[in-house]
């Protein structure tokens, strides 16, 4: 029988192996793997890709495994046991039994599934990947939009001067684990968007992982122009118009994607400002189906929207010109009714800067009524990055909040940590609540714990020679080169980790900055150390490259190069062999410019330990039971400070990191080595995975979101009606309302406080008199809302409000402060005035 998305004819017995190969769920369970290696073992071990499989293995091998019996039990065994996984309830049915989430809409520019699926660049994309898997396995309505580029990111080749080279090789969609996605009547869908004098026709492939549907949209059609085509070309690629072109594809067209397919999204998550034109095609819909103005549908839709910031610092965020934002949307923006520069204010800091460049982050802030960044401390940066949008707010009230990233454990962990965490933990234990595995993990005997590091360590031994060996053939190393490759590594030796992109703000070179302290540390023959580093530079980023460069031609030195290899062309594939086999993970970035940070994550299950600088998610997950930790917690700019903490790093891995590994027992274990493994595995690994990190965003931010958002589109959204009316009256008193008479006086229960106020003509049920104490002199943050006594006599809607307060602190840190209020608006988010008293 042939089926329409396979190139050829498969057995009737063999059929279901379609199925399976289409499903991405094998990237993480791996009870399929077997089968795969018996169809076609030398296939499987180049691709590690059930579709590329099917696709080249041999006729007369399929026809030879329809007649052995063996392998259809197998094949049998396989669809039980997938059927069990789909047929089982997950943790949000259980959780939630009588909550209708409704559908959530995850927008990313990037998708790190597996190496099958190569459209992403790195951490934004490996997080989107691990977050549709969790939705898989607990269960959760939400599906994924995103664009499939003709080039992923660039491959990278280290020549003999140790100079990346950049390759772009094309994702050709027949050998993908893709099918193109069908409209109602069965046909091939296809998206139109319209473009300045012409129409954009954008094809869309359906990716299934588990039970969650990713939709990708593609302009690689003939009905395009060449330099259309091109828009989906390259992730990342081409110049400040093809970027906007893409967030258009991504946003724009996302949207109207979900309307063809009849699905009908509650919250649309953005992953990121890429995905922000996502919230203008909903507002512009919601117009036209109800027939409201602008900023009713802007109250109405704002609420079912979720941003995700992952950028620590302004200048990552996308911006546009005026004039582009004017040629590619205006004749969007006039469909809302609303003069262009309104729309541009909404991507600016304020109207008082028309000219301003259109900032997405912006945009995003405000058509989404709720925010985070992606740890603890991302969320105190990003609080301060925005706080021009909030201007005479304190910088803790502006409202982004923080859900810290995890990691899909399934993904990243090896056979050996999958057999010992379902010996004791069981097989389901990624799928619902992990609050329990802490206890069972502590358990684990430290012989048992000790054997399987060393299990895992030996197996990212045998893989580094291998790598060695293939680099060494590409360039044609001298065969004096190749012979030590067998000298590489030692499955008994304390074996140290570094693999991510290679930016100055990283520092990863900061282990290089005394090469000779670096060197005893590595040929120390009592205490030896080895050392695997990856990474890649973006092509645009000289400094980067030039980083590269250093650090590939300074593990050729004779003297190291048996202990230190540069493993060229990082990618999934390679981050899982690293993570599963080092002992530690080292991780040296310029405070606070890494918002999270997931690859130590990965670590955690696999028995690994972490050494980084007290940022991102390191800074809340640290203590010294678990890890090492490198800086003071502190902010700093000055350049002599890359000095200190190599220093302090040499030192830490001379006189605790080494020792401790090698101080064993008459068992030949180190006891406290393997105790900090314990703890880590126990308390870390549950923590950050992305099972807590989804529930979180279901628990924290889908649900109220779904609450509100339902408020507000009821009844003709009256809701949404009456907050842009409230607005509307906001905007047009706030100027002439003002406080008077700010009285102070000390009673037995604290301080009594008076003010007057004069509201102009709004409504007193519009605003609360708040007072405000700041955190300060060990107390902590204050804020109390007064109450409306009698009216002010002689004044037109003037009110005496008063309260009591503690008298813990000296009565001058009170603050009277006038606020907006609505018991449907999230304060400041979606309504940011506010005035202080003088």
């Amino acid at each position: 029988m042939q089926h329409p998305y396979l190139p050829r004819t498969l057995p009737v017995k063999l059929e279901i192996l379609i199925e399976f190969a289409l499903d991405l769920r094998w990237t993480w369970s791996h009870a399929g793997d077997a089968l795969w290696q018996t169809i076609d073992p030398e296939i499987w071990e180049r691709t590690q890709n059930p579709w590329m499989l099917l696709q080249n293995v041999s006729k007369e091998r399929l026809e030879t495994l329809v007649q052995d019996q063996t392998f259809l039990n197998k094949l049998a065994e396989l669809k039980r046991e997938r059927t069990q996984y789909y047929s089982q309830e997950g943790w949000f049915q259980c959780e939630y039994p009588d909550c209708q989430l409704g559908t959530v809409a995850y927008f990313s520019m990037e998708y790190g599934l597996g190496e099958a699926l190569p459209i992403y660049a790195g951490g934004l994309g490996i997080l989107a990947g691990d977050l549709l898997k969790s939705a898989s396995d607990l269960n959760l309505p939400l599906v994924g939009i995103g664009l499939l580029y003709q080039q992923g990111y660039f491959r990278q080749l280290i020549d003999a001067q140790g100079v990346q080279q950049a390759f772009f090789p094309y994702n050709e969609p027949a050998s993908l684990p893709i099918r193109p996605a069908l409209d109602k009547q069965g046909n091939r869908l296809t998206i139109v968007l319209e473009l300045p004098a012409r129409d954009l026709f954008l094809r869309v492939w359906e990716v299934q992982v588990g039970r969650v549907s990713l939709y990708l949209l593609d302009s690689n059609d003939l009905m395009n122009s060449p330099v259309d085509q091109a828009i989906t070309a390259e992730l990342y690629g081409g110049g400040q118009e093809m970027r906007l072109l893409q967030e258009i594809v991504l946003g724009i067209g996302g949207w109207r994607l979900l309307e063809a397919l009849d699905i009908k999204p509650e919250i649309c998550h953005l992953n990121e400002g890429h995905a922000a034109f996502v919230a203008l095609e909903r507002i512009r819909a919601f117009q036209a189906s109800h027939h409201v103005t602008f900023e009713e549908a802007l109250w109405a839709t704002r609420a079912g929207n979720v941003f995700t910031t992952h950028t620590p610092v302004s200048a990552g965020f996308d911006r546009f010109s005026p004039e582009l934002i004017h040629q590619y949307l205006s004749e969007i923006i006039q469909t809302l009714g609303i003069p262009f520069n309104q729309f541009l204010a909404l991507g600016q800091t304020s109207v008082e800067n028309p000219d301003e460049s259109f900032n997405m982050t912006y945009f995003a802030l405000r058509t989404c009524a709720a925010a985070n960044g992606v740890s603890r401390l991302h969320g105190q940066v990003s609080q301060q990055l925005f706080h021009q949008l909030y201007p005479h707010w304190p910088i803790g009230e502006v409202p982004v909040g923080y859900v810290t990233n995890g990691v899909h454990v399934p993904t990243w962990d090896s056979s050996f940590t999958d057999a010992l965490w379902t010996r004791v933990c069981g097989k389901g234990r990624w799928a619902g609540k992990v609050d329990a595995l802490r206890t069972q993990i502590a358990g684990i005997q430290d012989d048992v714990l000790w054997t399987f590091r060393g299990e895992s360590r030996t197996k990212l031994v045998h893989y580094v020679r291998q790598r060695i060996s293939e680099q060494l053939g590409l360039r044609r190393a001298p065969g004096n080169e190749q012979i030590l490759v067998h000298n590489i590594f030692d499955p008994n030796t304390l074996t140290l980790g570094f693999a991510r992109r290679f930016a100055e703000y990283k520092r990863p070179n900061l282990l290089l900055h005394d090469p000779d302290r670096l060197i005893r540390l590595l040929t120390n023959s009592h205490h030896p150390v080895q050392l695997v580093i990856a990474g890649k530079a973006h092509p645009a980023d000289k400094e980067g490259q030039r980083l590269v460069q250093e650090m590939a031609n300074f593990v050729r030195r004779p003297e190291v190069r048996e202990h230190m290899v540069f493993l060229a062309d990082y990618d999934m594939a390679m981050a899982e062999q690293f993570v599963q086999g080092v002992d530690v993970w080292i991780n040296t970035p310029r405070r606070p410019w890494e918002a999270c940070g997931t690859s130590g994550m990965k670590l955690l299950a696999n028995g690994g330990l972490n050494l980084s600088e007290l940022d991102g998610w390191w800074a809340e997950a640290y203590t010294p039971e678990v890890g090492w930790a490198l800086g003071d917690g502190q902010t700093h700019t000055e350049p002599e400070w890359d000095a200190v903490e190599a220093d302090e790093l040499y030192g830490l891995l001379e006189k605790q990191i080494i020792p401790e590994f090698y101080q064993r027992d008459e068992r030949g274990i180190p006891l406290k080595w393997v105790a900090r493994i314990r703890v880590s595995m126990a308390t870390l690994a549950p923590e950050f995975s992305s099972n807590r990190m989804l529930r979180d965003y279901v628990e924290n931010y889908y649900s109220p979101a779904i609450s509100h958002s339902r408020q507000r589109s009821s009844n003709h959204a009256a809701v949404a009606k009456e907050l842009a009316h409230w607005q509307q009256q906001l905007a047009q008193h706030w100027s002439t309302i003002y406080m008077q008479n700010f009285q102070v006086e000390s009673s037995e229960s604290g301080y009594r406080l008076t003010l007057h106020v004069y509201l102009d003509e709004l409504s007193a049920e519009f605003v609360n008199v708040e007072i405000f104490a700041d955190a300060q002199d060990n107390n902590n943050f204050f804020c109390h809302i007064m109450e409306r006594k009698a009216a002010l006599p002689g004044a037109v809607n003037g009110y005496i409000y008063e309260t009591t307060v503690p008298a813990d602190r000296p009565a001058d840190h009170y603050t009277p402060r006038l606020v907006p209020d609505h018991c449907h608006a999230n304060i400041p988010a979606e309504e940011a005035h506010i005035k202080w008293y003088r």
